[in-house]
């Protein structure tokens, strides 16, 4: 693929999209990107003079589909993360999933970059662990050519969903508390790794196969708090609670504030503790792996960073 082409995002306002279109237009690809975050959308695109932002609902067919024509590649992004009830995630995992395929076939996209998770191989059975697992079946049966990604746990700049929340929540609370000892695995990956994968598929072309990007270090969750408050000089009591006193906190919260943070189903997924197979994607992708400290020390320099602030989270 020539690096003067035009490549589609879908999802293009989360963390990834953000972290990676910077790149794609240093390569000199026309850039068109969808999501339906209007305020994140308006950053992308203030961020990156020239791309072609357009807000969309891809659970709904529309006029975005035509967006789709002349792609040489399309890097499926979207994902709905984080959701109280099962909606949310049948509508963005699913149902948007089986847009994207339709216009990718309407309009004989060579290639779909399909962003699945670790999840579909994790013993959760949450919300979100089952409609990707469903979105990525879709993917292959589609009759589009693919490459699938399955990273873990992402982090990095412009991140409002994952650590980058917990960030937010270090940033304003003296103590956070956490379910549990804390003490459940992670293997995070930083999200530039991940962009420099991508890239490297858009070279390759379909693999017509998954490939699981799981991170190379073996972190509690609550290491992970730790180091990123010490990373920032936040001097904070991260405070292990137990289960059901947590459960009950949660639910006075929301009686409280008349909104959920999260179900009781992605408390047990928070708590799951997979260890997933780490396979030598470096090797496979000529990609070096960045360890969690030198990825912290990355973002704490990194222009992009500075802009965290302007990232609203989904509702």
């Amino acid at each position: 693929m020539g690096a003067t082409g035009t490549i589609l995002l879908t999802g293009a306002a989360g963390l990834v999209g953000q972290n990676l279109t910077p790149m794609l237009r240093e390569r000199g690809f026309r850039v068109v990107a969808l999501d339906k975050n209007e305020a994140n959308l308006a950053l992308l695109a203030r961020l990156n003079p020239g791309v072609e932002a357009h807000v969309a609902d891809l659970a709904r067919p529309g006029a975005w589909s035509r967006r789709f024509a002349g792609a040489e590649a399309v890097i499926d992004l979207k994902a709905q993360i984080m959701a109280v009830e099962h909606g949310p995630f049948l509508a963005n995992n699913v149902a948007a999933q089986r847009q994207v395929i339709e216009a990718c076939r309407s309009h004989a996209v060579p290639h779909l970059v399909h962003l699945s998770s670790s999840v579909v191989i994790s013993v959760a059975q949450d919300g979100y662990s089952e409609s990707k697992r469903q979105g990525e079946a879709l993917v292959r049966e589609g009759g589009v050519p693919y490459t699938i990604l399955r990273p873990p746990l992402l982090y990095g700049c412009l991140d409002v969903k994952h650590l980058g929340y917990i960030v937010g929540l270090l940033e304003r609370l003296p103590v956070l508390p956490v379910p549990g000892s804390g003490r459940y695995l992670r293997q995070p990956l930083y999200v530039g790794d991940l962009c420099r994968i991508v890239l490297r598929c858009l070279e390759r072309g379909p693999s017509q196969s998954a490939h699981n990007v799981i991170g190379h270090e073996r972190i509690d969750f609550v290491e992970l708090i730790r180091l990123m408050a010490r990373q920032r000089g936040l001097r904070r009591l991260i405070l292990p609670v137990p289960v059901p006193l947590f459960t009950l906190a949660l639910a006075a919260h929301a009686r409280l504030s008349g909104r959920r943070a999260f179900s009781e189903e992605q408390l047990e997924a928070l708590m799951a503790g997979d260890e997933f197979p780490v396979e030598p994607w470096p090797e496979a992708f000529g990609v070096a792996y960045t360890p969690f400290r030198e990825a912290l020390a990355q973002m704490a320099a990194s222009e992009l960073c500075r802009h965290d602030r302007e990232m609203q989270r989904p509702h």
